[in-house]
């Protein structure tokens, strides 16, 4: 299966169970891998052909800056779910949410979540195995 990666995209939102998150807000970093057959745009060289990188952007956009969720978890499960619902033409997503500034005295990179969803053959959206 072929892939298209878009990594660490970079948004503001206010997603957290602290209302201090909520108000203030903060960046999160997004990363998709996607699963699909890219033969036919590879061969027409025709954007209709494929997943629109930019429209998934604009997707992933619309669910990290809208409205605000507690869980990373829940973030990255509405993602996987939209971009599943959207383009069938995915068969697999990998959807990873790291959240860089928890809001804890602690040092670290950040705190990231994955979530690896595929279509099964009946169309639903299921978990997916390594």
């Amino acid at each position: 299966m072929d892939r298209m990666l878009l990594k660490r995209m970079v948004f503001y939102g206010y997603h957290g169970v602290y209302p201090e998150e909520n108000k203030l807000g903060q960046k999160y970093y997004v990363d998709l891998d996607m699963r699909m057959d890219l033969g036919k745009a590879a061969a027409s060289d025709d954007v209709t052909d494929t997943v629109n990188y930019a429209d998934i952007h604009a997707l992933v956009k619309g669910i990290v800056e809208g409205p605000p969720v507690k869980l990373i978890e829940t973030l990255c499960q509405n993602i996987a779910s939209a971009l599943l619902g959207t383009y069938t033409s995915i068969i697999q997503a990998t959807v990873a949410v790291t959240k860089p500034n928890p809001p804890f005295d602690i040092t670290f990179d950040g705190v990231t979540v994955e979530f690896r969803r595929k279509r099964n053959p009946d169309g639903n959206v299921v978990p997916a195995e390594d």
